[in-house]
């Protein structure tokens, strides 16, 4: 299992709908979560930088390929249309990342 945490901005006007979306994800996108051996999901916000913190539990053995079912999926392509314009990006995220990648620098049980 590998811990995996990530961070992007939300814009300001947006953060309403998008605890609204969030309270009711569509059955086909958590679906899509679980069969890419995703697991333990969660978004967390900070406000007032309007931070969004992804934590997740990866469980499966290629990432990049479950990554690309996933991205692959048109409900889910459908699901991040609504979400993506609501994002704001990090300037300093790595090339070709939509949210930032963390390091994992510690964890206990």
């Amino acid at each position: 299992m590998q811990r995996m945490g990530n961070v992007l901005g939300i814009k300001p006007e947006a953060i309403v709908e998008y605890k609204r979306i969030h309270a009711a994800v569509w059955p086909e996108v958590l679906a899509m979560i679980a069969a890419c051996n995703i697991r333990n999901y969660t978004i967390f916000l900070k406000e007032p930088e309007n931070l969004l913190f992804s934590y997740f539990e990866y469980h499966g053995s290629d990432f990049a390929a479950d990554a690309a079912k996933m991205a692959a999926d048109p409900k889910t392509q459908e699901w991040w249309a609504i979400c993506m314009p609501m994002q704001a990006p990090l300037e300093t995220r790595k090339e070709g990342e939509w949210w930032a990648a963390m390091e994992d620098v510690f964890h206990v049980d």
